[in-house]
């Protein structure tokens, strides 16, 4: 009689909860900050493989890579012999998700929009669905705490810096982002502006416009600051040295998920940027 009932108990469970209780549960997560995410939750042990973006914790960069996450491939997913797949709205190319699919693979791909509240909705939603919701909440309220902290003090700001943020990674020319973008939206965040309101999304960085700007501040991901060499390089980028960031020496160089993956790290990534822009209200307590 007591088996029935735990049985009967344990069907009447909804499946998400069903499954994050699977002890052979093996996860392959296909976006950097999805990984960081089931990481940041206590369930890293739990993932077997992940894309080339998973750049953090070291665990995460010690696993098995299936490729990029636009350009992944099934066979090297399914050789993993994952029974969950987490990825954002990037993972692709779309026939490889099918494929994923119709192996029989529980798929769940997340929206990828910038915020603090699409944030939050990604880390509860993943938390709930691996069985860590409780080390959900506390991630999103740490956040929810830092950014409004933030929000706060932006409010009494009397001005706001112009940030150009600049993109380069290895041999590839710099880009610079204009709207709608990650990078558009941390500035924001942040309290500052961004130098470039002409378009939306990335554009390869030209003297002229880098000199119209006129920003005060460069922005950069660590990564592409180290590829460049320092600030050195920074400022060797076309019209970067005739700007007031450029005579001013006004770099800031942030790690590239803190700055731009919206994980579990957003809070910080918020303050980082906060007072890297306002150095001396950010001094006063």
């Amino acid at each position: 009689m007591k088996k029935i009932l735990v049985l009967a108990l344990f069907l009447c469970l909804p499946a998400s909860s069903v499954f994050a209780q699977n002890k052979e549960l093996r996860i392959v997560t296909l976006n950097g900050t999805v990984s960081e995410i089931v990481f940041a939750l206590g369930k890293g042990k739990l993932v077997v493989g992940n894309d080339t973006s998973s750049l953090y914790p070291p665990e995460a960069l010690a696993l098995p890579k299936v490729g990029y996450q636009r350009a992944l491939s099934a066979e090297g997913i399914l050789s993993l012999k994952p029974n969950l797949i987490l990825g954002l709205e990037y993972a692709g190319p779309p026939e490889v998700i099918e494929q994923l699919k119709a192996a029989g693979l529980k798929v769940i791909i997340y929206p990828g929009l910038p915020g603090v509240q699409p944030a939050l909705d990604n880390i509860l939603a993943i938390g709930k669905e691996i069985g860590a919701g409780k080390e959900a909440q506390k991630i999103v309220q740490d956040i929810k705490k830092r950014s409004e902290q933030i929000a706060g003090k932006i409010s009494k700001l009397k001005s706001k810096p112009k940030v150009l943020f600049v993109y380069h990674r290895g041999t590839s020319l710099a880009q610079v982002s204009g709207t709608e973008t990650p990078a558009d939206e941390m500035i924001r965040l942040g309290g500052g502006t961004n130098a470039v309101v002409g378009f939306k999304g990335f554009k390869p960085i030209t003297p002229e416009a880098v000199i119209a700007a006129q920003p005060d501040v460069i922005l950069i991901p660590t990564r592409g600051f180290e590829s460049l060499g320092g600030k050195d390089g920074v400022f060797s980028l076309p019209g970067v040295k005739d700007t007031p960031a450029g005579k001013n020496s006004r770099v800031v160089a942030i790690d590239d998920l803190v700055l731009l993956g919206f994980g579990p790290r957003l809070g910080l990534g918020i303050e980082e940027l906060y007072n890297s822009l306002h150095p001396k209200t950010s001094d006063k307590k």
